[in-house]
Parts: structure tokens; C-alpha cells; sequence
């Protein structure tokens, strides 16, 4: 169902964080969107290496990191309510608190997917700009391959009400992944309504890691 959005988001976060890793440990600095996100990509993939012997004998590890690393500092709440669009006005607290969880569950499960498919490629940052007065930034990173042109990525980050900031969305080629997932789920909440998308994201949440059936190495 959301196979193709999946695929995307794997292999571009795969790619910003597996580059960004500097094996070292580093805080993370909330108050600027741009340490944040470099920062959160060293020690999302310093905690890969560390644990790697685990993953190998348990992938579900890979959640583990993912919402200990990861998840922190990426706004789910509100992707969650840009997802659902102009759905929410017509659902229920108990349904908004339970889309949210299964909508956090979910990524958790994508981005964990995600580090299964380890590659080499480079990233470059572009330099930080001045975000003083702004609510919103964008974050924008080069992915570099040689003998292919490099992807053109922007993360994008919410300044909150006590101006740290987190991530809600990544736009890969001037495609956001927050829209394609929004016009996706919409439909789906048209066709099969709330519930059963809940149902849906839920069981893709308890859903195993597999490792890569070819053999790549985690």
C-alpha cells in the first residue's frame, strides 16, 4: 500500500545518515535546525555500528535505535495531522491519539527497514543560514554518488513554542514525502474510513525486520 513511499524514504534517509556518521559521540543541539540535523544523523548510525552485533542476531534492534535516536526530534504529532488532512476535523480524540501512535509506529518501522540496505554514498550539507526570525527552515543536503548526478534533498524543520525545533518532513527532488503520504492515507481514509487505516498502520507496525535476502550485510 505505501510501498513506493516507503522505498523512497528508505533509501534517502539510509543515505543522509549512514554518510553523516562521524563515530563520535555528539549532543544534540535543539535550538539550531541545522546542528540537529547533522547531529542526530551521527549518533542514529554511531548507535548502529555499537549495536551491530545485536542487529545481526535480532533486525527488530533496529527499532530500538530508531526510537531512541531518531524519533525525538521528528515531529510525528504533527506529520500525523498533515497526513490526515482535512480528515481530522472529523475524527474523534480517542481516533486522533490512536492515528498518531500507529502513525509513529509506523515510521519507526520504515526508517528501521531503512538501515537493512546500508551504501557508501556521500552527503554534503549546505551551509547554515541565518533562522532568527523564522518559523520554519529548510535544511538542504546533496546526496553525491560517482557517475551520477547528486539528489537534491530538503529536510524540513518546525521551529516549536519554546523554539527548539524538530523535523516533520524530507522532499527529495521537490517531491515531499509528507504530501505523497497525505494524499495516500487521505484516499485511503475516504475509501476504508479512520479505523481501519489505524488497524492497517498498526499491523505494519508489529511487522518483523528482514534482513536483505541477497545477503547484504546489515
Amino acid at each position: 500500500m505505501y510501498n513506493h513511499i516507503n522505498k523512497l524514504v528508505a533509501s534517502l534517509l539510509l543515505v543522509v545518515f549512514s554518510a553523516s556518521a562521524h563515530y563520535e559521540d555528539s549532543e544534540v543541539n535543539t535550538m539550531d535546525p541545522y546542528d540537529m540535523v547533522e547531529a542526530v544523523a551521527n549518533r542514529t548510525f554511531d548507535r548502529f555500528h555499537h549495536d551491530i552485533d545485536i542487529i545481526k542476531t535480532n533486525p527488530d534492534h533496529l527499532k530500538v535505535i530508531v526510537s531512541d535516536e531518531l524519533m525525538p526530534y521528528i515531529d510525528y504529532k504533527y506529520a500525523s495531522y498533515k497526513v490526515m488532512g482535512t480528515y481530522l476535523k472529523k475524527t474523534t480524540k480517542d481516533q486522533r491519539e490512536r492515528f498518531v501512535t500507529a502513525f509513529q509506529g509506523y515510521l519507526i518501522s520504515t526508517y528501521a527497514q531503512a538501515f537493512t540496505e546500508y551504501t557508501d554514498q556521500k552527503v554534503k550539507f549546505a551551509p547554515p543560514a541565518d533562522f532568527t526570525h523564522e518559523k520554519m527552515v529548510n535544511v538542504n543536503v546533496q546526496i553525491v554518488e560517482p557517475g551520477r548526478p547528486p539528489i537534491k534533498l530538503q529536510f524540513r524543520v518546525r521551529r516549536l513554542k519554546d523554539d527548539s525545533w524538530k523535523a516533520f518532513d524530507l522532499v527529495a527532488e521537490g517531491v515531499s514525502l509528507l504530501a505523497s503520504k497525505s494524499s495516500e492515507i487521505s484516499n485511503l481514509i475516504r475509501q476504508k474510513g479512520i479505523d481501519t487505516v489505524i488497524l492497517d498502520l498498526e499491523q505494519r507496525t508489529q511487522g518483523h525486520i528482514i534482513r536483505d535476502p541477497k545477503g547484504k550485510k546489515v
